[in-house]
């Protein structure tokens, strides 16, 4: 089973910006928009616990200001140490001017390193 969660309008975000937006108060989701693009990716570096909206963008790559991890948006490989495991990438849908993700039911997916 899969559940469609609505995170942000279109509007919201301008272009080149994220945010982050909190599933259910306790689930961190980082949207971005660059190229005239929507992603979603956990909000939390893979590597130690850092809420990514803190970070920057730059050519199509996220990294984190805690200890510039950086990571492809497309799908949340880390290009750089520390960081080993990728970003959760959620994917995305605009519906009806809202950006919306698909996931399975239950907690979001996340990926943190032991």
């Amino acid at each position: 089973m899969s559940r469609r969660i609505d995170l942000l309008g279109v509007d919201e975000l301008a272009e080149g910006e994220m945010r982050m937006v909190w599933v259910e108060q306790t689930d961190p989701v980082l949207v971005v928009h660059v190229n005239g693009e929507f992603h979603a990716l956990q909000g939390t570096c893979s590597h130690e616990y850092f809420e990514l909206d803190r970070g920057f963008l730059t050519a199509g790559t996220l990294t984190c200001a805690l200890h510039l991890s950086r990571f492809d948006l497309t799908d949340g490989e880390p290009l750089d140490p520390p960081a080993e495991l990728p970003l959760a990438v959620y994917p995305v849908d605009v519906v009806d001017g809202r950006v919306t993700i698909e996931v399975a039911d239950g907690p979001l997916e996340v990926n943190e390193e032991a």
